[in-house]
Formats: structure tokens, sequence, C-alpha cells
């Protein structure tokens, strides 16, 4: 069986990876970009991403990169704590949640594909859109990014991993247009700081129309004792306005933001100096895409943000993509044919990650900060007085469920890797 893979991203490489532990050799990548470099800034990877990769056999290369999240803190614009819950192993989960660049990540799954599959089964500088879709197979057109010579393969499957402006998907879904931006626009970038709160905590403070995360992203300090500290700065914008393109990688500037951060003082954190730090900062209006009703058609079939595009709440897209990628391997090892494997792929996976995207709408866990907000506005001496205990605790439940991340359900759910075995083309 011959899969053909469009796009490097870190669902592209997960499922490469997946397909050659599963016993399908022939994998060709294909990216669009010139060069494959480790771009971005910090991603979280859940324990049941981690499990994946683990069982990938990419646990200590991973862990020499990232760091173990301890500990995630909810808090007020004040810097005032509403909920602090442990994280991976310190929850009793049987894998570790990380934090890590993006680039790092991808460049170790990008390695790993080379050392595998074999250099020349990942090309760069090569668009990927559909021909032909067959009973039997498709047919692709290759474009040359650099403008030369457009030429054609064809493979028993096609699988989209080309991101949120997915070739693929817009084939499927001709009329679907632009995602869909909620008049919320993120800055990000990355700082050399003093730790803070024990060095390996995530937090969140704030409200929806506000809002500042950090989180370490490196386990190396330098020779002054500071930490790589991955941040993000959201803010929501009238309805009124106009926003440029989506793009993570367009530089953003500072006067758009930092004065409304000005105040954001903590005595564990100085929220303006941390932005001031970084060398670069990166902007990126907050979208989306529709749910759709299916992401296979024939033998092409949809994953990762070129399936279900989110929020970025909840630190779940790279972890959700990775879980496409895993179950999709899973599906095309132990089907009996290569339709039944994409179907059943679809219906087990699609469902799930639909709803996941609408809740990420109503801002997922992160909507502990806005109640808060809301009935304390000026801050609180004892959370307890706004929020009870309960209502963190069902907030935060009810969204691990929904991601797959439950910790009793997650420690004790079957894996992911087959056993290897040909299936009937």
């Amino acid at each position: 069986m011959k899969v053909i893979i469009a796009g490097a991203g870190i669902g592209g490489l997960t499922l490469a990876l997946s397909l050659k532990a599963a016993g399908i050799d022939d994998i060709d990548i294909y990216e669009a970009a010139h060069e494959l470099r480790p771009v971005g800034v910090g991603i979280n990877l859940l324990p049941h991403a981690v499990r994946e990769l683990t069982e990938l056999g990419l646990a200590d290369a991973i862990a020499e990169r990232a760091v173990a999240t301890e500990a995630l803190m909810y808090a007020n614009r004040f810097g005032q704590e509403i909920w602090r819950e442990a994280r991976g192993r310190f929850a009793g989960y049987d894998w570790p949640q990380y934090s890590i660049h993006r680039g790092a990540l991808q460049m170790l799954l990008l390695d790993a594909c080379r050392e595998r599959l074999g250099a020349d089964r990942v090309h760069a500088g090569r668009r990927v859109a559909l021909a032909e879709n067959r009973a039997d197979g498709v047919t692709v057109r290759l474009a040359d990014a650099a403008g030369g010579a457009e030429t054609t393969a064809s493979g028993d499957v096609l699988v989209g991993a080309d991101g949120i402006h997915s070739a693929l998907r817009a084939h499927f879904y001709p009329d679907e247009g632009p995602p869909v931006w909620n008049h919320r626009v993120l800055w990000r970038g990355v700082s050399r700081a003093e730790p803070f709160l024990g060095g390996a905590t995530m937090i969140m403070a704030g409200h929806q129309n506000q809002k500042f995360v950090c989180y370490p992203i490196d386990p190396r300090p330098d020779a002054q004792g500071r930490v790589l500290l991955n941040w993000i700065a959201e803010l929501n914008l009238p309805e009124t306005s106009i926003w440029r393109r989506e793009d993570w990688n367009r530089p953003g500037r500072l006067a758009d933001f930092l004065p409304r951060f000005a105040d954001w003082r903590f005595g564990w954190m100085n929220v303006p100096a941390l932005i001031e730090a970084a060398e670069r900062v990166y902007e990126y209006p907050m979208v989306d895409r529709e749910p759709v009703a299916r992401w296979t058609f024939g033998r092409a079939t949809l994953l990762g943000d070129a399936a279900h595009a989110m929020y970025p709440i909840g630190s779940n897209g790279a972890s959700q993509a990775i879980l496409d990628a895993r179950t999709l391997a899973y599906r095309l090892a132990v089907s009996d044919t290569v339709d039944e494997a994409l179907e059943t792929y679809d219906e087990t996976r699609r469902p799930g990650v639909n709803r996941l995207v609408l809740l990420n709408r109503r801002n997922g866990p992160e909507q502990v900060m806005q109640m808060a907000h809301e009935r304390a506005p000026n801050g609180f001496k004892d959370v307890n007085d706004v929020l009870s205990r309960a209502e963190l605790e069902a907030t935060a439940g009810e969204y691990k469920a929904a991601a797959g991340f439950d910790r009793d359900a997650l420690n004790a759910r079957a894996s992911l890797s087959p056993p290897a075995r040909r299936m009937a083309r």
C-alpha cells in the first residue's frame, strides 16, 4: 500500500512514523515550504498525545527537549489564583504533559522520519493538489514551489495534513471560504527570564477579553539561571475591527498590545518586562473552521488542522493532530480494506473533535477565568467566595473527558500500536 501525505507538520510526520511502525513502508510526504525549519513558538503536549509519541519510541528525545509540566494555574488579571491542578504524571497519569518549542518537536519528528523511512521520502517545495480520486487510489498533482514543472504521483491513500489552508479540504469544500475570526488576536513570543512558581508551572491569567499565558519550554537554564519562557498575550477587539490574514510567522508590533498589559505585575511575574524581553513577537488572529460532516472522500481523507482547525484553548491543537495520525495508522493496519479503514477513522475521530472545536469557542476550561472576572472584576480575598470547588472541578473534568484525556480512561485505554500486517488494497 502506498500512502501520500500532504504536509510535513506535526500531524503529517507523526502519521508517517505510525504507518512505518505498523508495517506500511511505502510513504511519501510532500511539504509546500521550500525548506523545513524549526519555526513557531511553544506548544503543549497533553498526556494522551505523549502516550502516542512514547509508543513510537520518542519519549527520551522529547524529554531532553521539553519541560514536564507539574501544574496548571488559572489567575485573574491581578495574579490572584483561581484554580490550580497537578498535570501529567504529577496528577497520576501514566505519561507526562510536556511544554516544548513547536520547531524542536517538528525537527525531532522530521529526523525520525528521515532515519526510519529514508531521507528521500520527505519532499520539500512540493504543493499537493488532488487530480483524480478513484475507487482503487488517487493521483495528485505536485506543484513545484520554486516554479519548476508540475509532476504527478499516484497512491492508494491521500492524507491532507496541510493545515488550516488545506488544498485538499478546499477541493472537497470549495465554497467554505476563509477561516472564521472571532475578533481576538494573539501575540506570541519567547523570552529568557527567571523561573516562576517552581519552574514547571503553566499559567493563564485574565479573562476572555484580555488574557496572558506563559510556560517554560526548555529544561536547560542559561548561565544566569534564566529559562526560556513561551508567552501569549490575547486581546478581544471591537466587532468592527479588520485584521491581517492569519500567519504564524507574521511579525507583531508591541504598540498594538503592550500598553494594555502595562500594569500586569503579579509579584511572581512581571508581564510587561517579559514581553519586552522577547527578541521577536508574532501576531495571529484567533481563527478556526466550522466542523464539517465528513473528512473522508473515497481514497482521500483529512487530518489535523485540515480536518478540525480549532482555537488554541486547552492546549489541544497539536495533541489532537497526533491522535488523528495514530488512529488513522491503526485503522489502516487492522482493517480488512483501505475503504473500511478510512471510513472507520472518520467515524471514530470526527464527531468528538467536532464537539471539541465548538467547546473551545466557549473558552473550554478557561471559562473559569471569565466566571471569576464577572463575579469579582476587582479581585477577591478568597476565591471560594467567588467560585465553588465543585464548579471548578466540573469545568476541568468536562473538558478532559471531551478532549480524550480523562486520567482514568486514558490510563486504561487499549494501545493504538497495532500488530504489523498487510491488508487488501
